[in-house]
C-alpha cells in the first residue's frame, strides 16, 4: 500500500504555512511534502518536522522567479549556473530536512529559443543534477504537466520525460507521475504506470476536473489504487490537490478507499 503524504502547499491554506505541520499531524499524517523550502531557515523547518513527527520526502528545486510565472530554469539556456546554484541550495536543504527526493521542474520554453536548443540544456542540468544527488545518495524526479494548466512547459506526456531518461541514463533520475497532469494531458492512467513502473520515483493524485481530491470527478481512483497495489507500488503518493470544501472534509475519501494515512 502506498504511503500517503500531505502536500502542505495545497492543504491546510486556511493556515500559516508553519502552522500546517501541526494540523497534518492532527489528521493522522506521518509524511508531508510542498513545493519549496527556501522562504524559511532549513532548521525552522527540521523544528516544525521534529516536533509534529513528520517525515518530509519531497520538495523542489530553485525554480527561478516563481512570482514572475518561471516554472523551472533547467531548460533555460543562459541560466545554466544560476541552476547549479539552485542544486547546491538544494542539497543542503534536502540534507537539513532528511529528503531522499527532489523534484526538476523543466520550465517553460522561452521565446526565441528553439525546443532542441532548450531540450539540449534540459539534459545537461538534469544530468549534473542527478550526479551531485546521486553523490548524497538522493534520487532526483522530473515531471511532466498539462499544457491545459501550464502552455508552454516543456514536459507535458510520459514518452517525453521517458526519453529524457533515456538521454539523461543516471539510475538515480525517475519520473514524478502526476495523475492529474497525465489525465488531462494523455489518460491510460493504469497502463502508463503500469508500463513504466520501474522508472516512477514518486506519484502524485488530485482529481479532475477541478484538481480536487480523488472521488470527487473522473478518475476512477479505486480502481487505480487498487492497480498500484497489484503492481507492487510501495513508494510515497503527494496529496497534491484543492481540498473541497476544506481539508479535513476532503479526506474522507481515504479509508472510503480502503487507505489509510
Amino acid at each position: 500500500m502506498p504511503r500517503l503524504a500531505a502536500n502542505v502547499t495545497m492543504l491546510f491554506t486556511e493556515l500559516l504555512f508553519p502552522d500546517r505541520f501541526a494540523a497534518a499531524k492532527k489528521a493522522g499524517f506521518r509524511y508531508v511534502e510542498y513545493l519549496f523550502p527556501y522562504d524559511y531557515p532549513a532548521e525552522e523547518l527540521r523544528g516544525l518536522l521534529d516536533d509534529n513527527g513528520l517525515t518530509q520526502v519531497l520538495f523542489n528545486l530553485p525554480c527561478g522567479d516563481w512570482a514572475a510565472g518561471e516554472r523551472g530554469i533547467a531548460g533555460l539556456p543562459g541560466r545554466e549556473a544560476e541552476f547549479r546554484d539552485g542544486v547546491a541550495r538544494g542539497l543542503e536543504y534536502a540534507e537539513a530536512l532528511g529528503v531522499a527526493r527532489l523534484n526538476c521542474l523543466a520550465g517553460k520554453l522561452p521565446e526565441g529559443v528553439s525546443p532542441r536548443a532548450a531540450l539540449e540544456t534540459l539534459v545537461a542540468n538534469v544530468s549534473f543534477a542527478a550526479d551531485a544527488l546521486a553523490a548524497k545518495g538522493l534520487t532526483l524526479v522530473v515531471e511532466a504537466i498539462n499544457r491545459c494548466d501550464m502552455p508552454g512547459f516543456m514536459l507535458n506526456r510520459t514518452a517525453q520525460v521517458m526519453a529524457l531518461l533515456d538521454s539523461v541514463r543516471r539510475p538515480n533520475a525517475a519520473m514524478q507521475y502526476d495523475v492529474y497532469h497525465a489525465q488531462r494531458e494523455e489518460g491510460e492512467l493504469v497502463a502508463t504506470i503500469a508500463a513504466n513502473l520501474a522508472r516512477i520515483g514518486h506519484i502524485q493524485v488530485a482529481d479532475n476536473p477541478g484538481r480536487h481530491q480523488p472521488g470527487t470527478g473522473e478518475i476512477n481512483y479505486p480502481f487505480l489504487f487498487a492497480e498500484l497495489d497489484r503492481l507492487g507500488y510501495d513508494g510515497f503518493v503527494g496529496l497534491e490537490y484543492v481540498p473541497a470544501p476544506d481539508t479535513l472534509a476532503s479526506l474522507t475519501w481515504i479509508p472510503a478507499m480502503g487507505l489509510t494515512l
